[in-house]
């Protein structure tokens, strides 16, 4: 099973975006402050990309949360979009001793850190939690010809230049990594793929919709709302096991023999002090544990990969090397 990055490929091509941030603490004349999470205030979310994607969805679901269970006040959830990710992960970096931010990010990140030859690396933050895992989809519009994945495989393996394939992440993200591993499973050369990257869901989706992609590789959570209004049709999944989200079979199911899931997590800037990370970290257990989040959970057809800190970091560690590896194979990175 594919749990991380194992192939990718890269496109360059990064710009950086630092701001200066607060570098504020709990407020400890509060219950939010001495490593308390209760009433946490003054939290801002950011999300790498744009509205409508993965992680844009996964932020605002756990803000959302964490306010409802009190944990938080007002949570503000904002996006900076740019570069696969990396632009949020350099202003994240460049908030030194800021334990009043939280940026969501993902596999798409770790990979986009190098694909964008980003200055500011993941193993400068401050590693929070990771959350989720999501199988990946594989989307077509309404209007699409095919009406199963083995159709749409015998038209791709056919011509495979001549079909563009979108995904919202960067070469080395998990959208893209997905049909570069499905094309390879079914026997396209990866070399011969028409990979269309976009940044985030949010933008791929019009793509799919317009007909400017043949079809899209992404998180099925990322197209539910267009799913349930008929705009688009899940064809296939990639995870090991159906969702009860979308009515559409696994990869596997369908006589292709890859299974590829994507994960989210949560770090904070560099440099925050101990008494801000152990109430990020407090705030971000306790929405955990809610019943809130849990039917989050079933609502996306996410599947819990919680890990705290101590479990995450050398996770994330892994992760990144298994990146920096493969593109460096690749001449990529």
């Amino acid at each position: 099973m594919f749990k991380g990055l194992r192939l990718g490929t890269a496109l360059a091509a990064a710009t950086a975006l630092l701001l200066t941030g607060c570098g504020a603490t709990a407020d400890k004349a509060e219950p939010g402050g001495s490593g308390s999470t209760e009433g946490l205030t003054g939290l801002r979310f950011m999300v790498p990309n744009t509205p409508g994607g993965g992680y844009d969805t996964t932020a605002r679901a756990a803000a959302k949360v964490m306010d409802d269970i009190q944990v938080t006040k007002s949570v503000e959830v904002f996006n900076l979009a740019g570069a696969g990710g990396t632009v949020g992960l350099s202003r994240t970096v460049s908030e030194e001793g800021n334990g009043k931010l939280l940026m969501m990010m993902g596999l798409g990140v770790v990979g986009a850190q190098y694909t964008n030859s980003s200055e500011a690396k993941l193993d400068q933050t401050t590693p929070i939690a990771k959350l989720i895992e999501e199988s990946g989809a594989i989307v077509v519009a309404k209007d699409s010809p095919y009406k199963t994945i083995t159709e749409l495989m015998t038209a791709w393996k056919a011509n495979p230049k001549a079909m563009a394939v979108g995904g919202g992440s960067s070469p080395g993200g998990p959208d893209h990594l997905l049909p570069m591993q499905l094309a390879q499973t079914v026997g396209i050369d990866p070399k011969e793929v028409n990979f269309v990257a976009y940044d985030g869901g949010g933008d791929l989706l019009p793509a799919i919709l317009g007909g400017k992609v043949a079809f899209g590789a992404s998180g099925f959570g990322e197209f539910l709302d267009q799913v349930e209004a008929g705009e688009v049709r899940v064809l296939a999944i990639s995870g090991a096991e159906r969702v009860n989200a979308v009515e559409a079979p696994t990869l596997k199911e369908s006589g292709i023999d890859l299974e590829f899931t994507n994960w989210r997590g949560i770090v904070a800037p560099p440099g925050i002090s101990d008494t801000d990370k152990q109430a990020l970290r407090n705030a971000i257990a306790k929405m955990h544990e809610s019943q809130e989040w849990k039917d989050v959970l079933t609502k996306n057809g996410w599947t819990d990969a919680y890990l705290t800190e101590a479990e995450f970091t050398p996770f994330l560690a892994e992760q990144t090397t298994a990146v920096e590896n493969v593109l460096t194979k690749l001449g990529l990175a």
